[in-house]
């Protein structure tokens, strides 16, 4: 112990090396790959996939990280295994002819073997060695063991020769992979092997329901952290593909970009930009309300910004859905030949519920969409119960949210059924909730969307009315009569009824103008008469008080003029 550790009490861990098997999502459940220079063993019933995930541990071995590898078979022929592996886009022949890869069938027969205290197992060590130095192999396989200790009863020369088989290819600084086959009450036939080995993973192929689910789970790993659940796994044509969604933690990051839904109204509604980039959209309703064609405006949405869009439906065709979106004026044909637009339409029944999960998780990989359509995700519930639907959907959500993938998932809500209630169970890990719903009235069915819930934005709160028609889809302005918010044909009925109260408050309000006017015009001819009759008159006055002034003036003269003339008549008499 270093002075470092004796003073904090506390031991450095060594790093345990390890190698990564290039096979898809099991370097990330094991934390980094398979133990380096050790022995995995890989214990599974018939048909599991154990032949197959050791035969890629060795391709992928040669192929992307250059380390050469043997697989030494005691059942098939290197034949067989090269056919059986073609399947998987394996070409094994041309790395064998490039010296990467050598395929090396040990036959054995039970009934040729006698058991005796002497034997052992050196004359495979001296076989697997000049192998292993003639080409510098890295990677060993031996495809089974209960064919190698087959017809042996000795419990103890099993055990030893079983220990020595791993100390001698430990001693070789080989990374080996060995197959074992499931026991009876054990897990292999003769249950040593899961002690001696440094890793153990189990591969399960089982059937619930008539559906059939391979599973992958890693019972042991010495030395190193590893993930502990059952994983779904599928084998396609590019091998084996582990999906560890459950090992997803809450610390992914988000965006702030906002994208478009499709639907300029509804964007409106979200806050005026739509929903953000990476989030999780979930259309709820009963049947009929239209969230198929939703759903649809949502991926022409994402195609119309060249983005890619992956569609999975559960219900209809893909050429079904196609027509029926033409009604609408939508033409997703269009996308999907330029490549923007992939289906991928399956029943649920067809899988179990981890294996959609994985099979959605490998589309995803191979396609990279940046908008995931699932119509209808109730429908999953037929192939599991609802707490396993509710887990299978939350952690596909989680997975989509951490890759910054928005996703749209339709709900139907069953007649009767409370309407902000989701069959499915998820939607409080819902970033959006959009409502539809029917409201019956005068004898029709109106369609209305309400945005229950919208995680970030400041969204409307109001019920908004929509109208499908081959132009697409329409959200109408919020309508309040009298008695509260109307819809369809008595919203037409209560607009025309007050169009026409309008137009008759209109030409009433136009028939008192007219007469104010008449009368206005009345007043002004009295007034203009009056006015005419007063200047005559005051005409005729101010002459008359001219006359009169005049008169006054002329008396006055004629009186002074009198005077004067009597006054000279005066002085002349008293000369």
């Amino acid at each position: 112990m270093s002075p470092e550790e004796k003073a904090t009490g506390r031991v450095s861990r060594e790093i345990l090396a390890k190698i990564p098997s290039g096979i898809q999502g099991l370097d990330e459940i094991t934390h980094g790959g398979l133990p380096k220079g050790r022995t995995v063993l890989v214990a599974g019933g018939p048909g599991s996939g154990k032949t197959l995930l050791a035969m890629e541990f060795l391709v992928r071995g040669v192929t992307d990280y250059g380390e050469p590898g043997i697989f030494v078979a005691f059942e098939e022929t290197a034949q067989e295994l090269s056919s059986n592996v073609a399947s998987l886009g394996f070409r094994v022949e041309e790395l064998v002819q490039d010296g990467k890869l050598l395929l090396d069938h040990v036959h054995l027969e039970s009934s040729e073997i006698e058991e005796t205290g002497e034997y052992d197992l050196e004359g495979l060590f001296v076989r697997l060695g000049y192998a292993i130095d003639s080409i510098g192999a890295k990677r060993v396989v031996l495809d089974t063991l209960e064919t190698l200790f087959a017809g042996f009863s000795n419990e103890d020369i099993l055990r030893a020769e079983l220990r020595r088989l791993f100390r001698w290819l430990k001693a070789r600084d080989v990374t080996a992979i060995m197959t074992a086959e499931r026991g009876n009450e054990t897990l292999t036939r003769y249950g040593m092997e899961e002690y001696v080995s440094d890793c153990v993973i189990t591969l399960d192929h089982r059937i619930h329901n008539q559906i059939s689910t391979r599973r992958l789970r890693v019972l042991k790993y010495r030395g190193s952290l590893h993930g502990t659940n059952e994983y779904p796994f599928l084998i396609e044509e590019n091998g084996i593909s582990i999906l560890p969604i459950t090992s997803m933690n809450l610390d992914h990051a988000v965006s702030t970009d906002r994208i478009s839904t499709g639907i300029d109204r509804l964007d409106n509604m979200l806050g005026g930009a739509g929903m953000f980039r990476g989030s999780s959209v979930l259309l709820s309703g009963t049947a009929g309300t239209g969230k198929t064609t939703f759903a649809a405006f949502f991926a022409d949405g994402a195609c119309r910004r060249g983005e890619r869009v992956l569609y999975l439906p559960f219900e209809e065709a893909p050429q079904q859905i196609t027509r029926n979106m033409r009604s609408v004026g939508l033409d997703l044909a269009l996308w999907v030949e330029q490549g923007l637009l992939q289906f991928h339409a399956v029943r649920p029944a067809v899988y179990g519920l981890e294996m959609h999960l994985a099979s959605i998780h490998k589309l995803v990989e191979d396609f990279q969409p940046s908008l995931v359509v699932i119509d209808p995700a109730t429908n999953l519930i037929s192939v599991g119960t609802f707490s396993e639907s509710e887990a299978m959907l939350a952690r596909l959500i989680d997975w989509l949210k951490s890759r910054q993938i928005s996703a749209v998932f339709t709900s139907l809500t069953a007649g009767g059924a409370p309407l902000e209630q989701s069959q499915v169970g998820v939607s409080s890990v819902m970033d959006t909730w959009l409502l539809l719903t029917t409201i019956e009235s005068s004898g029709e069915r109106n369609r209305n969307i309400q945005i229950v819930k919208s995680r970030g934005m400041a969204h409307s709160n109001q019920i908004r009315e929509f109208l499908i028609d081959d132009r697409g889809i329409h959200l109408c302005d919020v309508y309040v009569g009298p008695m509260g918010v109307l819809t369809g044909a008595a919203r037409f009925a209560q607009e025309a009824k007050e169009e026409s109260e309008r137009i008759l408050r209109e030409q009433e309000i136009k028939h008192h103008h007219c007469q104010l006017e008449r009368k206005r015009t009345a007043l002004e001819a009295q007034i203009a008469a009056l006015r005419a009759q007063f200047e005559t008159e005051e005409s005729e006055i101010e002459l008359a008080i001219a006359q009169t002034q005049h008169l006054k003036t002329a008396l006055a003269n004629d009186r002074d003029e009198m005077t004067r003339l009597r006054h000279g008549g005066a002085v002349s008499d008293n000369k």
